[in-house]
């Protein structure tokens, strides 16, 4: 069950913002959207004390597979999100929301869902690594591409708040790793938690935020995000299968693809001004992605991964 426990914590926490959102948007004069972004860089100087070169060793040792992963999480999910927010009647702001969490590279989830689902944990480790720093050009160019009609896009801009929240406490933490090692084992035992709690606290403050809009457009915004997170899943590893990827490859693919960055996604929906609109469907996709995760790196953790040799020879 602790697999589930922080989900439904999200889901309560989520769910307590909606009902009460005045303890989530204003405490004594100051309004509690400005911590989304320390939140974020906490969240990912924590990522960057758990990272090394040896995460980027994919690269040299399984470049298809990292190239697949890679294409396929720029483009699948970026598509996949157009034509969803396009189809749903929403307004143009909630729409770039949902094109704004296709954009975004795969994040923390994807690597423990990785190891759940017994895929191929470096591989997954090297896919969000790359993904993560080629964030800073690829996500405001489908941005700029795809939603650029709905919403103002700003490319330096957004380039370089990436940089300030991702990159920026990324480099420091993996500094910190290197400089300290075994000495900030500690980091590695609490960072975790720092960062369970500032995502949870996020949703809860764009949830606040964004209550008005949820409760007219709520159920059709879940549907979407799920239909959204669900085929990105579905794609991603229909994609390894067809370029032949090994059963391990297949799975993580499909688990960086489906699982998406919600926290970069919300904080630059923050630097945009527009968290109450664009931050929304970031703000549910964090829930939704980690149930549907959840789920199916479980259903995976107890199927092979290896083709028994008998069926193999029917195969071939």
């Amino acid at each position: 069950m602790k697999s589930y426990l922080y989900t439904l914590s999200i889901i309560a926490a989520a769910t307590l913002a909606m009902i009460f959102p005045e303890p989530f948007t204003v405490i004594a004069g100051f309004e509690l959207k400005n911590l989304i972004v320390p939140l974020l860089m906490i969240i990912m100087f924590g990522m960057g004390t758990t990272m090394g070169l040896k995460d980027f060793e994919g690269v040299v040792k399984n470049p298809r597979s990292v190239f697949i992963g890679i294409l396929c999480q720029f483009s699948i999910m970026p598509i996949v999100g157009y034509t969803l927010g396009t189809s749903f009647d929403f307004p143009p702001e909630v729409a770039a929301g949902v094109i704004l969490v296709g954009s975004s590279p795969s994040g923390l989830a994807s690597n423990v869902m990785a190891y759940i689902a017994k895929a191929n944990v470096a591989l997954s480790l090297t896919i969000t690594a790359v993904a993560t720093l080629l964030a800073p050009l690829l996500t405001p160019a489908l941005m700029k591409w795809l939603a650029g009609t709905m919403v103002e896009v700003d490319f330096l801009k957004m380039m370089v708040d990436i940089l300030k929240m991702i990159i920026l406490p990324i480099g420091l933490g993996l500094l910190v790793n290197y400089i300290l090692r075994k000495q900030a084992e500690w980091l590695n035992r609490y960072m975790p938690l720092v960062s369970m709690i500032g995502i949870a606290l996020i949703i809860c403050i764009i949830t606040a935020a964004g209550r008005e809009s949820l409760l007219t457009i709520g159920v059709a915004l879940v549907v979407c995000t799920l239909t959204h997170n669900l085929l990105g899943y579905a794609l991603g590893y229909g994609m390894a299968k067809l370029m032949r990827l090994p059963e391990q490859d297949c799975r993580t693919v499909s688990l960086e693809v489906g699982l998406q960055n919600g926290g970069l996604a919300s904080g630059l929906a923050l630097q945009m001004g527009k968290v109450a609109t664009v931050g929304l469907a970031p703000a549910l996709f964090g829930p939704i992605m980690n149930i549907t995760g959840s789920i199916l790196a479980s259903f995976w953790g107890k199927k092979p991964t290896e083709v028994p040799e008998a069926a193999a020879a029917e195969m071939t």
